[in-house]
């Protein structure tokens, strides 16, 4: 297979606190593919936007990288000063953030955002600057885009802000796109309209996507592999028909069997017991083992590394090591 576009490996990210340090992801692995869509996909707290802000050099002090490393195209990103990084991100790592709010700056037209930041990453004259601008916001479906491109972002509605986000993305055309939690705050229809838009022009540049999202639906329609996490662990990865079909780690199970479907029968949804631990009340061995269904003795004492399932699948459980449980297990 050829080298990944991005590498991450036994990434882990520390918030030093008075009260002693909380470790929000812990040892998480995974590589993404050149034109790839990867989701990732958890509870609220998991780890997926610090795993987002890690990969671009955004995670908020005192929070750090203390351990592993992130690969861009085989260049080492983790240990870059400040200002290598800057220049990474927006030319080769693009970002849609989850508020276009807090992404737009809104004292400056949409214009001046755009190109503001294909200057900064292209040398190029202003006029084909907003040639490219007027270019891309039509592209990402703006009525008008010659003349809404002079507008403020609070002349957009939500949507249309969205699609600007996108393009603000997209404009030095990365090689790679983090989407955090791209449609979270939009109707129904709008989502659909914007995941088409982000995947489409995607395709087109050939980028990889890392979507995140808590939606498993959003990954079904949109993701070629699927990554689980659970309390900064990775529990599973792999092909995103497999991983909805034929869940293996208990959580994803849970999480797949949560989800209705028209042809269901039965009366009640599966339901995970519980909730997600805190940073700081992480179990001992399996972070899952207290909401488990299928804990055994093993799992409450040691910690399951990631077992290769064939394929690009992994799955972070010891009913898959290949080791036979004893009867006295519950």
């Amino acid at each position: 297979m050829a080298e990944p576009l991005l590498s991450v490996r036994d990434l882990i990210v520390e918030f030093p606190t008075r009260r002693g340090t909380l470790r929000a992801l812990d040892k998480v692995s995974f590589d993404i593919q050149e034109g790839e869509v990867l989701g990732m996909v958890g509870e609220s707290g998991a780890g997926k936007s610090i795993t987002g802000a890690a990969i671009i050099g955004l995670i908020e002090p005192p929070g750090r990288i203390a351990g592993g490393e992130i690969w861009l195209r085989g260049q080492r990103i983790d240990n870059l000063s400040p200002e290598a990084m800057r220049r990474i991100r927006g030319k080769r790592i693009g970002m849609v953030f989850q508020d276009p709010l807090t992404s737009l700056n809104p004292l400056y037209t949409v214009a001046q955002q755009l190109i503001e930041t294909i200057r900064t990453h292209m040398d190029i004259s202003e006029k084909a600057a907003r040639a490219r601008a007027v270019a891309l916001l039509d592209r990402v479906g703006i009525p008008a885009a010659a003349r809404r491109i002079d507008d403020y972002p609070h002349h957009f509605s939500g949507g249309m802000r969205q699609r600007v986000v996108i393009a603000l993305a997209l404009c030095a055309e990365p090689e790679l796109v983090l989407a955090d939690e791209p449609t979270t705050a939009l109707d129904v229809s709008v989502q659909a309209q914007i995941i088409d838009v982000l995947k489409e022009i995607c395709a087109e540049r050939g980028a990889a996507v890392m979507l995140i999202t808590h939606d498993m639906g959003v990954i079904a329609e949109t993701a070629d592999r699927v990554a689980v996490l659970y309390a900064g662990r990775l529990a599973e990865i792999g092909p995103v028909r497999e991983v909805i079909t034929a869940a293996e780690h208990p959580y994803t199970q849970g999480l797949m069997g949560s989800i209705p479907t028209l042809t269901q029968t039965s009366d009640r949804l599966v339901q995970i017991p519980g909730s997600m631990p805190r940073l700081n009340a992480i179990p001992q061995g399996c972070a899952f083992n207290p909401r488990c269904p299928k804990v055994f003795d093993r799992c409450r004492v040691d910690r399951p590394e990631a077992i290769d399932r064939g394929g690009r699948r992994r799955v972070a459980c010891w009913l898959y090591d290949g080791v036979k449980q004893e009867a006295g297990n519950v």
